[in-house]
C-alpha cells in the first residue's frame, strides 16, 4: 500500500457535547478523566477515530458507550486543531452536540465514567479548549433553533407550556415575560393542545402540548421571526398580571 513520504501522522480525536433538558433546566453531561494529562478533571466525553471507522462512527460509538443511546439528534460541530491544545500529543479533535431528554434516557447513562449533568451555566472548568468547544456548541444550538424545531428534540413527545419557556430560558440564557412569550407561542399555530393535564407540579396543572411537524415548514416564516424576536428580548416590567401557566 502507497503512503504519503515525509508526511507527519497524529491522533484524530472526537468529543461530544451532550446537553440535556430535564423539564426545568438545560444541562451538560460530563465525565471525569480517568487518565493522565488532567486526570480526574472534568471532561467532555470523547475518544479517538479506529482505523475502520468515519467520524460520524466514532460520534455515535463514543455517545453509546457512555449513555447506551442510538438515534438521537447528533450534528458535527467544528474542528479544533491548535498544535498544542492536548500537551500528551499532537490531537486534532472533531466536536460534535447531541441533545438528549435526560428523563428519558437518564437509567442509562453509565456509571463507569463518573458521569454527572451539571446546568450548563454552572459547569465546573473543563480540560483543554473543552470549554471551548461548550461555547461553541451554545452557540449553534441557539443558531439552530432559530431555522428548525431543533429544541424539541429535549422535550418529552407531550410537553407544556411552562417546561418549553424553561428550556428556551435556559438556552438563550435569559428570562422571558411569561404574557408575550404565550402570545407569541401561540399565534405560531404549530403547537396542539392536548385534553389532558400534567398535574406534576401543581394540582391544578398544565395541558399537555405536542408539536404540530405538518404546520412546521408551511408556517417557518412564524416560528422564525418569533425566535428572532424572543432570543433578543430581556426580562421585562408588566403592569399586568400575566395569564397563569397551568390554565395554558
Amino acid at each position: 500500500m502507497n503512503k504519503y513520504k515525509g508526511q507527519h501522522h497524529f491522533l484524530l480525536a472526537v468529543d461530544c457535547i451532550i446537553f440535556g433538558f430535564d423539564g426545568k433546566d438545560l444541562k451538560l453531561l460530563l465525565i471525569q478523566r480517568g487518565f493522565e494529562p488532567e486526570k480526574n478533571k472534568w471532561s467532555l466525553m470523547g475518544g479517538f477515530l479506529e482505523e475502520e471507522e468515519n467520524l460520524d462512527d466514532a460520534a455515535n460509538r463514543i455517545l453509546k458507550k457512555l449513555t447506551g443511546l442510538e438515534n438521537i439528534y447528533l450534528e458535527q460541530l467544528y474542528a479544533f486543531s491548535s498544535v498544542n491544545r492536548d500537551p500528551a500529543e499532537r490531537t486534532v479533535s472533531v466536536s460534535y452536540f447531541a441533545l438528549i431528554d435526560i428523563k428519558k434516557y437518564e437509567k442509562q447513562i453509565s456509571h463507569e465514567y463518573h458521569a454527572e449533568w451539571f446546568l450548563v451555566n454552572k459547569k465546573p472548568k473543563l480540560i483543554f479548549d473543552h470549554d471551548e468547544m461548550v461555547s461553541l456548541a451554545q452557540n449553534q444550538l441557539r443558531y439552530k433553533a432559530a431555522i428548525q424545531p431543533l429544541l424539541f428534540e429535549l422535550l418529552p413527545e407531550n410537553f407544556t407550556v411552562p417546561q418549553l419557556q424553561n428550556l428556551y430560558e435556559g438556552v438563550y440564557e435569559t428570562v422571558f415575560d411569561k404574557r408575550n412569550f404565550i402570545r407569541k407561542l401561540m399565534s405560531t399555530g404549530l403547537l396542539i393542545k392536548l385534553p389532558v393535564k400534567d398535574k406534576s407540579g401543581s394540582r391544578k396543572g398544565a395541558f399537555l402540548y405536542k408539536l404540530d411537524k405538518s404546520q412546521y415548514n408551511a408556517r417557518l416564516h412564524i416560528f422564525l421571526n418569533y425566535i428572532h424576536d424572543v432570543s433578543h428580548s430581556t426580562t421585562a416590567e408588566i403592569t399586568d398580571p400575566a395569564p397563569e401557566l397551568s390554565d395554558v
